[in-house]
C-alpha cells in the first residue's frame, strides 16, 4: 500500500488501494506525489517554499505571465497544447526537508484524520526507511530526486493527472524515463504557454464608423507588432539548462462580425509584408482601389455595431541547451474584437 498526495487549491487527497479521500480545504500543505503545485509562472519567479507548498524551480523571463496591459495567451493551431505536468529534479536536502516538514505539519495539524497521519506516514516511510534510505543524503552528490509539478492555470484538466510517477531518484547524467522529465524542449513547451502577446486592434480608414459598400482599409503597423519571447531555464543540482521561445508575427484574418460582408483578400487572410507591417494604411487618392487588407459590408449595423474580430497568426520557434538553431513548435493565433458603425449612405466622396 502506498500513498499519493495531491495540491488541489488547498485540498489535500490522500489516495491509498482502499480508495481516495479529501481532507478539510484550508489544509496547507502539498504533495511531492503526483500533481506537486507550480508557482504559476510569473516573470522572473521561480523555486520557493510558502509553508509545506513547494512550488516550480523554472524561471520565466520576458514577455511572460504578470506583464501589464492589452496583452493575452497565445492559443496554439491545431489540437497540440504545451504540457499541463511535468518532472523537474529536487536536491536530495530539499527534498529531505519538505518531506519532514510536510510530515511534521500532517500529524500535528489539529483533527487531523488518522489515514491521513497513516498515509503521509507511509510516504515519508519510503523514502526516509524504506525502499530509500534517509532520502540518499548520502548520495546527494551523485543525483537529484524528481517530482510531478502542475500548471497551476491547468490542474483541473485531465492532461494535468497525468504526471502520476512518485518522485524517484536520478543519477547525475541519466535521462529520467518518464514523459515531460524537464528538457531544453519541455522549456520551449512551458515557455510557450506564457507568451504574452499585443492586442490586435487594427486601424481602419474609415476609422469605426464606415458605409455600406465602401471599401474599408485595414493594416497593422509594424513598430506594435514585433516577435516577443519567452526564457524558461532551471538549476538545481547538477542540471542547468535554458530553453527561449519566440512568437513572430506573420498573418492576420479578419472575420467582419457578420455574413454580409466581403473581405480582402477574399479569404480574409493578409500576409505580412517584408518589412513587418500587414496591409497597407489608406493614403488619398486610393478611394477606388481594393486594398491589400480590408473589408466591405454590405448592409447597415442599424443602431448597434459589428463585433470585427482580428486574429494574428504567430510563429513559434525555440532555441536552448543544446539547441542554437530555431526549431518550430506549432503555431498560434491570438486575436481581439473592436466594435465597427456600419451607416446606411450608398455613395460617399472621399
Amino acid at each position: 500500500m502506498h500513498a499519493v498526495m495531491r495540491w488541489r487549491k488547498g485540498w489535500l487527497v490522500v489516495g491509498a488501494v482502499a480508495g481516495v479521500c479529501a481532507l478539510m480545504p484550508g489544509t496547507a500543505m502539498a504533495g511531492w506525489g503526483p500533481g506537486g503545485k507550480s508557482n504559476g509562472g510569473a516573470t522572473n519567479t521561480g523555486g520557493g517554499r510558502s509553508g509545506t507548498d513547494i512550488v516550480s524551480m523554472v524561471r520565466y523571463s520576458g514577455s511572460s505571465k504578470g506583464d501589464s496591459g492589452g496583452k493575452g495567451n497565445v492559443t496554439p493551431v491545431g489540437n497540440w497544447n504545451p504540457p499541463a505536468c511535468w518532472y523537474e529534479p529536487r536536491t536530495a536536502n530539499d527534498f529531505q526537508k519538505y518531506v519532514e516538514n510536510m510530515y511534521t505539519e500532517t500529524v500535528n495539524y489539529p483533527g487531523q484524520h488518522s489515514y491521513a497521519k497513516t498515509a503521509v506516514g507511509q510516504f515519508r516511510d519510503t523514502y526516509k526507511d524504506g525502499k530509500y534510505k534517509d532520502y540518499n543524503l548520502d548520495m546527494a552528490d551523485k543525483g537529484t530526486w524528481w517530482v510531478a509539478v502542475q500548471d497551476p492555470d491547468r490542474w483541473m484538466e485531465p492532461a494535468a493527472q497525468l504526471c502520476n510517477e512518485m518522485p524517484f531518484w536520478v543519477v547525475n547524467g541519466d535521462t529520467p524515463d518518464v514523459p515531460n522529465a524537464v528538457t531544453p524542449k519541455v522549456l520551449a513547451e512551458l515557455a510557450y504557454n506564457r507568451l504574452q502577446l499585443p492586442q490586435t486592434q487594427v486601424t481602419l480608414a474609415p476609422k469605426n464608423i464606415t458605409k455600406v459598400n465602401l471599401r474599408t482599409w485595414a493594416w497593422l503597423d509594424k513598430a506594435k507588432f514585433k516577435a516577443v519571447d519567452v526564457t524558461a531555464q532551471i538549476n538545481v543540482g547538477g542540471l542547468s539548462i535554458q530553453a527561449t521561445t519566440t512568437a513572430k508575427p506573420v498573418a492576420l484574418e479578419l472575420e467582419p462580425g457578420t455574413k454580409d460582408a466581403e473581405t480582402y483578400p477574399a479569404s480574409g487572410k493578409c500576409a505580412i509584408n517584408d518589412d513587418g507591417s500587414i496591409g497597407e494604411p489608406y493614403a488619398a487618392g486610393n478611394a477606388d482601389r481594393t486594398p491589400p487588407c480590408g473589408l466591405k459590408y454590405l448592409r447597415s449595423s442599424g443602431d448597434g455595431t459589428f463585433p470585427l474580430k482580428a486574429t494574428v497568426t504567430w510563429e513559434i520557434t525555440w532555441t536552448g541547451t543544446g539547441n542554437p538553431q530555431p526549431t518550430r513548435l506549432p503555431d498560434g493565433t491570438f486575436g481581439s474584437e473592436q466594435d465597427v458603425t456600419v451607416q446606411e449612405i450608398q455613395a460617399v466622396n472621399r
